[in-house]
């Protein structure tokens, strides 16, 4: 039995290319591209409402995603363990049968949610993310600096 296995969770963008992002410290949505969230020069983002840097910006939906799968794979990888078991003991005195494949948690696609919000560029950082438009009037920090900018584009 492998102990290592890897899967891989693909995050869909909005037609613009932006990807949807929530603040673990206020919850607030808000977007940026993938090329600026995994650039090596952002060491980290900051909330563009808050202003508070946060740990991990994934959504409920990949998270939602993310338990079906771990918790799917890891009743195929039992029930495999117990068919092994069931062979092994099939011509000993004691019968082991490992029963039917457990039925799968549904695994729902996510998808890139919430349109409205308005592209902005702050000036700081010549870089742009997608964010409530009442943020964009009243003044928001810049998600890639912290910066907070006042008169955003």
């Amino acid at each position: 039995m492998s102990k290592d296995f890897q899967m891989k969770i693909s995050i869909p963008t909005d037609n613009d290319g932006y990807v949807l992002l929530r603040c673990p410290n206020c919850g607030i949505y808000f977007k940026a591209t993938p090329s600026d969230i995994e650039d090596d020069g952002i060491l980290e983002l900051f909330c563009p409402s808050c202003g508070l840097a946060g740990e991990n910006y994934i959504t409920e939906d990949v998270l939602e995603l993310e338990m079906a799968m771990v918790q799917n794979r890891a009743m195929d990888m039992i029930h495999e363990e117990l068919k092994k078991m069931e062979r092994q003991f099939r011509n000993g005195p004691v019968k082991f049968e490992a029963g039917k494949r457990p039925k799968h948690e549904p695994e729902n696609p996510i998808r890139s949610g919430i349109e409205a919000l308005q592209i902005v560029t702050f000036p700081c950082c010549k870089r742009t993310a997608k964010i409530k438009p009442i943020l964009k009037m009243t003044g928001c920090y810049c998600p890639f600096c912290g910066v907070k900018n006042y008169e955003v584009e």
